[in-house]
C-alpha cells in the first residue's frame, strides 16, 4: 500500500529531532573551524607575468607571427616546468625542495589569445613563494633562447612577484559555511531515517495504520495523583449510595 506523509508529519519529525539536528550541525561547523584554524597549513600564492615575443627585424606588426607566439604559450608552459629549468632554479635557491616539489608548487596560466602568461607559486612561506616565482621567471628569461634555438630574444618580465600578505587557503569561513550546510543536511537526513526505522506504536493513528481497524476507545493515561483522586471520589460516591439506601 502506498504511504503518504503530510507536511504536518514532516514538521513534527523535525521538531522531535530538533536537538539532534542542531547538535550535529554545531559539531560539524565547530570541527571544520577547528581544523581550518588549528591544523591546516596556510598556503600563500605569489605570481609574476612574462611576455615572450620573437623579434621582428621589420619592426612591423606581423599578425601571423603574433598568432604563432600565442600558440607557443603551451610550449613555454612545458619548458618552464621542465627539469632543465627547475634544476637551475633549485640550485639558485639552494633550498630543500626537490624538482618534483617545485613542479607541484608552480602553475603557468595564460589568457586566451594573449602572449602574456602568468607564473604562480604556492608555498607555506610567503617570502619563499615570491622568491621562487621571481627565480623561475629570471631563469626562464636567461635560458629560453638557448633551449629554443630560435630568435626568442624578447622576454620581458612585466611584473615581479611580491610577498603576499594573506593566504589563499584554507578559507575557514567558507569551510565552516560548507560544514554548516552539510551538517544540517546530515542531521535532517538522520532524523527522517530514525523516524522511518522507528516501528513502535505511540498514537491512535499508529494503531489504525498498523491494524487497518478503527479505534473504538482510548484509556487515558493517569499519574499517581490522579489515581488517588479517582479512588477517593469512588469511595465517597460508594459511601453516599449506602447512606441513601
Amino acid at each position: 500500500m502506498e504511504e503518504t506523509i503530510s507536511l504536518k508529519e514532516i514538521f513534527e519529525t523535525l521538531k522531535k529531532r530538533l536537538a539532534m539536528i542542531l547538535l550535529i550541525t554545531l559539531v560539524a561547523t565547530a570541527a571544520s573551524g577547528l581544523i581550518s584554524y588549528m591544523f591546516l597549513t596556510p598556503i600563500y600564492q605569489s605570481s609574476t607575468q612574462i611576455l615572450v615575443n620573437q623579434s621582428n627585424e621589420n619592426q612591423q606588426v606581423d599578425f601571423n607571427q603574433v598568432r604563432t607566439n600565442v600558440e607557443m604559450i603551451n610550449t613555454y608552459r612545458v619548458i618552464i616546468k621542465s627539469d632543465n629549468i627547475l634544476e637551475k632554479v633549485q640550485n639558485k635557491l639552494d633550498s630543500n625542495e626537490s624538482v618534483s616539489q617545485l613542479d607541484s608548487m608552480i602553475q603557468v596560466n595564460s589568457e586566451q589569445n594573449s602572449q602574456v602568461f602568468t607564473v604562480s607559486v604556492q608555498h607555506s612561506d610567503p617570502e619563499m613563494a615570491a622568491t621562487i616565482a621571481n627565480t623561475v621567471a629570471s631563469t626562464f628569461e636567461s635560458e629560453i633562447k638557448e633551449i629554443m634555438k630560435l630568435n626568442v630574444s624578447n622576454v620581458t618580465i612585466l611584473s615581479k612577484a611580491d610577498t603576499p600578505m594573506s593566504p589563499i587557503k584554507p578559507n575557514p569561513m567558507l569551510n565552516m559555511a560548507i560544514a554548516f550546510v552539510v551538517g544540517l543536511m546530515a542531521g535532517v537526513g538522520l532524523a527522517f531515517l530514525l523516524e522511518y526505522l522507528d516501528n513502535t506504536v505511540k498514537t491512535e493513528q499508529d494503531i489504525e495504520k498498523q491494524l487497518e481497524l478503527p479505534v473504538l476507545g482510548v484509556i487515558a493515561e493517569m499519574n499517581e495523583k490522579q489515581i488517588q483522586q479517582s479512588t477517593h471520589m469512588s469511595k465517597v460516591r460508594a459511601g453516599s449510595e449506602r447512606f441513601e439506601a
